[in-house]
C-alpha cells in the first residue's frame, strides 16, 4: 500500500517501521491505512503477542500529519481532492482509537521528533501502551502553530495531564524533552540514545509474550538519566497562570509575571491564532469529562469547522507554503474573538447516527 510503512514479525512481535525520513515520517493517508491494516491483522492473530512501532531514523518517530497535503486538498473541491481530507481525519482518528484500546502490548519507541499525529500513533492507552523516550525526544502538540488544535486524541490525553500542564502544551505548542514527557505521563521509560541499538536487538530476540516486561527490566537502570523536568519545577506557576478562566486571563496572568519562563510562554501565545487558542481551551474543558471515543468524535467535528473557517489553511500557507511566517489570523486579535465564534466550532456537523466515527 505504501513504501513508507514496513512491517515484519519477529518472535511473535509485530514490528512496524516508519520509513519516510525526508519528511520526518509525516503521515499520509496511505500510511494511516497501512498502519490500520497491519494493526487490525495482528490484533486478530493469536501468534502475535506484542506490537512495536519505531522509525528507520533517529531523527523522528513521526512529525505529524502531512500538512502540505492538508493545504493542497483543503483548498480543493470534492472533485479536486477535498474528499481525501475527510477520509484522512476520519481514518486517522479511528486508528488512534484502535491504538488506545489495543488488546496487546503496544510499544512505541519515541526517539527524535514525536509531534501531533506522531503522538496519536504513540500514545497507547493505559491497558496496552509502553512508551520509550530518549535524550533526542522532542515532543509537542504544536497544532496551534498552524491555526489548528491538538487533535489525534490530544483533547483526551492533554486534558488528563497533571494540573494545567496540558493546557500549557496545547495553547503554547511548546516542545518538551524526555524528563518532561515522563512527568506529564506521556512516556513511561527512558533509554539513552546510544543504547537504542541494544533495545532493537532485545525486541528481535525476546518472545513477544515477554517483551514488555523485558523492556521494563532493560530500561530500569536508566531512569535517573532522564534528567530533571522543567515543567515539574514550573508546575505551580503553570497551574496558576493557565488556570485562568479564559485565554485573555491566561495572557494577563503571564504578562504580570516577569519570570523568563512566563515571558517565553506569553511570547508563544502572542504568535498563535486567537480564535484557535479559545477553541482549544474550550475543547480541553469539555474533554475532561469525555471518554476517548467522544473526544475523537468532538475533534472530528472541530476539524470540519476549522477547514470551513480556513484558519488552518492560512497557518499552513504562512509557515510551510510561502514561509513568510506572517499568518493573517481571523480574527486578528483576542479582543475580537466572540463567544459565538467559539461556540460555532462545537455545533454538531452531523446527526449522531451519521457521524463518521459513530462506530467507535
Amino acid at each position: 500500500m505504501t513504501e513508507y510503512v514496513l512491517t515484519r514479525v519477529a518472535n511473535g512481535t509485530g514490528i512496524i517501521t516508519l520509513d519516510r525520513p525526508k519528511a520526518l515520517n509525516s503521515l499520509s493517508l496511505d500510511m494511516v491505512r497501512a498502519l490500520a491494516q497491519a494493526l487490525q491483522a495482528w490484533r486478530d492473530d493469536a501468534s502475535i503477542h506484542a506490537v512495536v512501532i519505531r522509525s528507520s531514523s533517529e531523527k523522528a518517530l513521526c512529525a505529524g500529519g502531512d500538512i502540505r497535503f492538508f493545504h493542497e486538498v483543503g483548498r480543493a473541491t470534492p472533485m479536486g481532492g477535498s474528499a481525501l481530507l475527510e477520509d484522512f481525519f476520519t481514518e486517522e482518528y479511528a486508528l488512534n482509537h484502535l491504538i488506545h484500546f489495543y488488546p496487546k502490548p503496544y510499544i512505541a519507541l519515541m526517539d527524535g521528533v514525536v509531534m501531533g499525529g506522531g503522538m496519536g500513533i504513540a500514545q497507547g492507552g493505559p491497558g496496552c501502551g509502553l512508551r520509550i523516550v530518549t535524550e533526542r525526544t522532542k515532543m509537542a502538540m504544536p497544532e496551534v502553530n498552524i491555526g489548528l488544535f491538538p487533535d489525534v486524541g490530544g483533547s483526551h490525553f492533554l486534558s488528563h495531564a497533571p494540573g494545567r500542564l496540558g493546557h500549557y502544551l496545547a495553547l503554547t505548542g511548546a516542545t518538551v524533552g524526555a524528563a518532561d514527557a515522563l512527568y506529564l505521563g506521556l512516556a513511561d521509560l527512558f533509554v539513552p540514545g546510544e543504547r537504542m541499538g541494544d533495545l532493537h536487538a532485545l525486541v528481535d530476540a525476546t518472545p513477544g509474550a515477554a517483551l514488555a516486561d523485558a523492556i521494563r527490566v532493560f530500561a530500569a537502570p536508566f531512569m535517573t538519566q532522564a534528567g530533571a523536568s522543567e515543567l515539574q519545577a514550573q508546575r505551580d506557576r503553570i497551574d496558576a497562570h493557565f488556570g485562568a478562566p479564559s485565554v485573555a486571563g491566561v495572557m494577563a496572568a503571564l504578562a504580570g509575571d516577569a519570570d523568563p519562563f512566563a515571558q517565553k510562554a506569553l511570547s508563544l501565545l502572542r504568535q498563535r491564532s486567537p480564535l484557535m487558542m479559545c477553541v482549544t481551551r474550550e475543547m480541553l474543558e469539555r474533554a475532561a469529562s469525555l471518554d476517548v471515543a467522544d473526544c475523537l468524535r468532538m475533534e472530528r467535528a472541530l476539524v470540519r469547522r476549522n477547514f470551513e473557517h480556513g484558519e488552518v489553511l492560512e497557518g499552513v500557507r504562512a509557515l510551510v507554503i510561502d514561509k513568510d511566517n506572517n499568518p493573517h489570523w481571523n480574527p486578528s486579535t483576542l479582543d475580537d474573538v466572540t463567544p459565538a465564534m467559539v461556540a460555532r466550532f462545537f455545533e454538531p456537523v452531523w446527526p449522531d447516527y451519521a457521524h463518521p466515527l459513530r462506530h467507535l
